[in-house]
């Protein structure tokens, strides 16, 4: 291994090699973050409800969550959608995010009776 004056080339060349054996450097450097992502790094997205489902939460819990099935405007991609608690839903696997408007209108509003559903 090069330690000596002018060895600053191959030092470097070498810590860059050995970089790619860092899972986390890897997955930045490849964008695998982005490339699996169904928003494709958007903040949020815009679906339509295909199905209305009820998933089961995992162990100790026996509740039945209400999701939905929704398909992306953007790219067609399909994902399971949670409710408008908020929070991670870290009870239910594959569910990641969750509805906030339904029509143009937030499900808060909706749920206090401040605001009605729009008809198409």
């Amino acid at each position: 291994m090069a330690n000596g004056k002018y060895a600053a080339r191959k030092l470097k060349k070498d810590r860059q090699k050995h970089r790619w054996s860092d899972s986390e450097y890897a997955r930045r450097e490849r964008g695998l973050r982005e490339k699996s992502d169904p928003l494709e790094g958007a903040p949020q997205g815009r679906g339509i409800v295909l199905e209305k489902i009820g998933i089961e939460a995992k162990q100790p819990n026996s509740a039945i969550r209400k999701c939905v099935r929704v398909q992306l405007i953007k790219n067609g991609k399909q994902v399971g959608i949670g409710g408008a608690k908020g929070r991670a839903m870290g009870d239910i696997s594959g569910v990641n995010y969750k509805v906030e408007k339904v029509n143009g209108v937030s499900l808060i509003e909706l749920v206090r009776g401040n605001a009605e559903k729009p008809v198409r």
